[in-house]
């Protein structure tokens, strides 16, 4: 069977998204060609809205379709603790726990020397500044329990030894070397509970 090249670009396109495979871009593509036209314009259009009215938070890092996120404008959250994460996905099983109720900061990264990440390339000035401008009494970690989410930590940890904050380690719970956003909302739960003071 002659190869279909438009076929073969759709699946390629497809691959680019985490977690799927040869297989599964081919069903997706093949699940595409079976949509109705409405549908497909209506996921276009989706796509296109989405990359056009969502984007990062200018304070915190986290995505929101707002000029400010609506965690950092809720004055009802606790503003004097605020927990730092690696990526913005990772804000989810925090907030679908229903137990913390501070502000977050995103990094955006982890510093990895293989991938040439440094410090520098993550949003660490942002959070130093937020430190002073907002009264930050406690800073818990949450970085990936990987080798780039610990050494983030450890970087971090020494950074915040010269500022007047509490700073602490999400702890049990989180299984070493598994990513927060595949982490269930008990466990997170008891990560926060369970967290563990660094300096």
């Amino acid at each position: 069977m002659k190869e279909l090249k438009t076929l073969t670009q759709l699946t390629k396109a497809f691959r680019k998204f985490p977690s799927i495979g040869d297989k599964t871009a081919e069903r997706m593509s093949y699940a595409l060609l079976n949509m109705e036209d409405n549908d497909i314009n209506e996921l276009v259009k989706s796509i296109k809205d989405a990359k056009s009215n969502i984007h990062a938070c200018p304070n915190c890092g986290l995505l929101t379709d707002e000029k400010v996120c609506s965690i950092c404008s809720d004055e009802n959250r606790d503003h004097s603790t605020c927990i730092v994460i690696s990526f913005q996905k990772d804000v989810l099983p925090f907030e679908k726990s229903n137990t913390y109720k501070g502000i977050y900061h995103c990094l955006n990264g982890e510093i990895s020397t293989l991938k040439g990440i440094g410090p520098d390339e993550l949003r660490i000035k942002e959070l130093l500044s937020r430190i002073k401008s907002e009264n930050i009494k406690e800073i818990i970690i949450a970085t990936n329990s990987t080798l780039e989410g610990e050494t983030t930590a450890l970087y971090l940890a020494s950074i915040l030894e010269n500022y007047d904050v509490t700073v602490s380690r999400v702890g049990f719970g989180i299984p070493m070397g598994s990513n927060l956003d595949y982490v269930d909302e008990l466990t997170i739960s008891k990560a926060i509970e369970q967290r563990k003071k660094i300096n």
